[in-house]
Formats: structure tokens, sequence, C-alpha cells
């Protein structure tokens, strides 16, 4: 199977580039599933409903959250609605939606979608991660229930996604990280055979700050007064991600690849 994660949805560049892009990457790669980081999507704070859907329409199977989950208050209702969104696993209890669910790709295979919050640096102290990803691996084995498998880890410390990686090495797919908005260079396969990388980056203009205009948070780190909301980006954005090729049969990755299409980053991708 030919999978394909894109990293955090920045404002209005990102959802623009992936409306712009999306249908022709899933054409040329010939990809079958398609994850996509909707965290940052509207105004770089959560996800609205009409945008879920705008990403959804472009070619995403699945939508993922993140911390921002809930920011847009509307998505408190659409998620429940929209079986297509996931968000964090180790949320609330009393939060709405789903934090992992099996997905139907091309000539009827199963791929399980889940995302997990990390705990180091996170503003609040969210449940135990990897007990949450425990449960939902035993209770879909690659090679049994599922064909294929990805999590999403949404957090700062790349120490605790690559120990996450390491947990599910073998049990999943592709492990990947998402939140820093930055994606880093250890793409690779586990030796149990899943695919790692610490961080996809963002779909997002990368002549910025982490994604925002860069002038308000260079004054904050100048002078550390504030004096105007962060603004979102909004010059062309880069598709960054990763795009992974797995074994039917055993769920295992075969080929794992860093995807960085348009924009300000050296172009890389599976063709």
């Amino acid at each position: 199977m030919k999978l394909l994660f894109l990293g955090d949805v920045m404002g209005r560049a990102g959802r623009t580039a992936i409306i712009d892009r999306l249908t022709r990457l899933r054409a040329d790669w010939a990809l079958d599933f398609v994850v996509v980081n909707g965290e940052n999507a509207s105004n770089g704070a959560g996800l609205t409903a009409a945008h879920a859907k705008a990403l959804l329409d472009a070619g995403a199977d699945v939508l993922t959250l993140g911390d921002h989950a809930f920011d847009q208050k509307d998505m408190l209702q659409f998620c429940e609605a929209e079986p297509r969104i996931i968000r964090p696993l180790n949320f609330s209890k009393a939060a709405p939606g789903k934090g992992a669910r099996v997905f139907e790709a091309t000539r009827g295979r199963k791929v399980l979608v889940a995302q997990v919050l990390g705990q180091v640096f996170m503003k609040r102290a969210f449940d135990d991660p990897f007990s949450a990803v425990d449960a939902v691996l035993r209770a879909h084995p690659m090679g049994g229930t599922v064909n294929a498998s990805l999590i999403d880890v949404h957090c700062e410390a790349t120490s605790e996604k690559m120990a996450m990686g390491h947990f599910c090495d073998g049990r999943a797919s592709v492990v990947v990280g998402t939140h820093t908005h930055v994606p880093t260079a250890d793409t690779m396969i586990l030796e149990r055979g899943t695919a790692f990388q610490s961080d996809a980056g963002m779909c997002g203009d990368y002549d910025s700050v982490i994604g925002m205009q860069k002038e308000e948070p260079l004054r904050r780190f100048i002078t550390g007064m504030p004096k105007a909301r962060f603004e979102p980006a909004k010059g062309e954005a880069t598709l960054s991600g990763l795009y992974v090729e797995t074994d039917d049969r055993t769920g295992r990755a075969t080929r794992v690849e860093p995807v960085r299409q348009g924009g300000r980053l050296s172009q890389q991708g599976p063709v």
C-alpha cells in the first residue's frame, strides 16, 4: 500500500496548497491512502467544519487534530458527525469524537489511524500516551484486523516521539510526529519494520516563524513584550510529510521517503 502523511496544515497558505496539489499527488504517486494533520488549518489555531470539508474534498482520507483540537467550537459537534476526523486518544474522556478508527483504503484494505498527545513540555498533562496507543494496537494487529496502521504523535519533544516509535516498532506501519512545524532529518525504517520520522513538518509558508508572520514573534523574542496577535504567514506553502510503502500481508514498511513539495524548502518525494 502507498500511504502519504502530511504535517500540520498552517492557515490559508497550507489549505490552499493542499487544495491545489493533493489531487495531482494522489494520481502521480498512485496513493492508496492519505492522512493530513489539520490542527492549525483555521487561522493557525484549530480546524473549522468548513475547512475540514475543504481538506477532505481535496483528497484527504482522514484528518488528525492535536492539542488545538477544539479551539474552533464547531469542531465539538462536527467531529461527532464526521468519522474521518481523529482527535487525540488521550484527550479528556469527555471529549467528543474518536482517537482511533479503522478506515477502508483502495481495494478494500483496512488502515488504522490513531493520534496521541505527548506529555513532555506540553502546556497541560494529558493521559499516558503509551498505554493509550498500546491498547489500540493490541485491538488492531497488523496482518490481522488491519493491513496497515499509522500513529500521529503530536508533541514537543523529539525524545518522546522517538520513544513512541520504538515502542510501536513492528506493531504499526508508520509512527510520525507533528506539532513543532519543522521537518526532521531522521526519516527511516526501524528495526522491526515501522516507518518513522520525529516530525513531518508543516504544510505552510516557511518564510515565517513556524508558520506565523515573522514580525510579532521576533518582537516578543527581542523585547519580551507582546504588541499584536500572531497571524499565519501568507506566502507559498511547502507541503511537508512522509511517503510510505507497506507490505499488505504484514503491514510493515518497505519504503519511506520525506516529502517536500512547493514553497521554499528543497524538494523531495518518492519520484
